[in-house]
């Protein structure tokens, strides 16, 4: 984090020297493609007000565009004027996962895009209802081995997808996917003991967890998580091997103009490299850090290789 931190703020500089070419005329659309209360909103509504601040006081809104596994959001970035008034706070769903997890996909994820900025990690964990009978990963397991399908799992993202379905693998065990349209429902049917357990980022649970009405069994990193060192990975409680980091970054449409690319780019890294706002995310559950444009750019082309490998080795069929 340290060095993260050191690094985000000698690259702002040469960014922000670029930060008077152009300015917004109208208020701009931060677009989620996740509900309000997931920890995709949590930190796209901190980010808003600060980038707000970084260009001079314009509107910065965001617009929940929930769905369709994030498609109904990228499509509708996608087609946007490439103007700098339309930006997307996305994740590896939209940008990684999607083209191994859907037949058909109605945007590309990198020709219809311009990359501006990576924006940090949304560590995950498994939790289950805080007064229920799991307290520890082998709990779950041992149950969904004495009853195949007995044992659910929701996911509100492809993190939970993907993620749930290779736990099932590493486990040798058989439970039930429910899916949903977003975090927040999932969450709830776990705390109302529909649903047995779920992968959620921490942004989106961590005042649950702390409430005691979830209770986590492990993280989904290989290891520890900096945010969370007194919880397990999972792969060192009964998971072996498991390792799976959901990301955030920001997008534009694609041909963007390189002035605007620029000047959202450096405002970013700029806030990013203040301590107050690193310590406002992780209080979040957020490991903040940034990128240029073309480091983003890059990443997201190994994340699509990655996360198809990940689908498949799940054995998950795309729909």
């Amino acid at each position: 984090m340290q060095r993260r931190s050191i690094l985000g703020a000698a690259l702002a500089l040469p960014a922000i020297a670029h930060a008077q070419s152009w300015r917004p005329s109208r208020p701009i659309t931060l677009v989620v493609p996740f509900a309000a209360g997931s920890g995709t909103d949590a930190v796209a509504r901190l980010t808003a007000g600060w980038l707000s601040q970084e260009l001079g006081g314009a509107q910065v809104v965001v617009e929940n565009r929930a769905g369709a596994n994030a498609t109904i959001a990228a499509v509708a970035v996608a087609r946007a004027a490439p103007d700098g008034h339309t930006l997307f706070m996305t994740t590896n769903t939209s940008h990684a996962a999607n083209p191994a997890l859907l037949r058909r996909l109605d945007y590309d994820p990198v020709a219809d895009f311009s990359p501006i900025c990576r924006m940090g990690n949304l560590p995950f964990w498994l939790v289950v209802r805080g007064d229920g009978p799991y307290r520890a990963l082998a709990d779950l397991i041992a149950a969904a081995r004495a009853r195949p399908d007995g044992v659910s799992y929701a996911s509100g993202n492809s993190t939970g997808i993907v993620g749930s379905a290779t736990i099932a693998r590493l486990t040798g065990t058989q439970m039930l996917h429910v899916p949903y349209r977003s975090t927040p429902p999932a969450m709830s049917d776990i705390m109302g003991g529909r649903v047995d357990w779920m992968l959620v980022d921490l942004a989106a649970s961590l005042g649950l967890v702390r409430d005691g009405k979830l209770r986590v069994l492990g993280m989904t990193t290989k290891e520890r998580s900096a945010l969370m060192p007194d919880i397990p990975a999972l792969a060192e409680v009964g998971a072996p091997g498991f390792d799976l980091t959901s990301w955030n970054a920001i997008f534009g449409p694609a041909r963007m103009a390189p002035e605007i690319i620029a000047t959202v780019n450096g405002a970013l890294r700029a806030i990013v490299a203040r301590a107050e706002s690193r310590a406002r995310l992780a209080d979040l559950g957020f490991d903040a850090f940034t990128s240029t444009p073309q480091e983003l750019g890059a990443f997201v082309v190994a994340e699509i290789q990655r996360w198809g490998e990940m689908v498949r080795g799940a054995g998950i069929e795309p729909e």
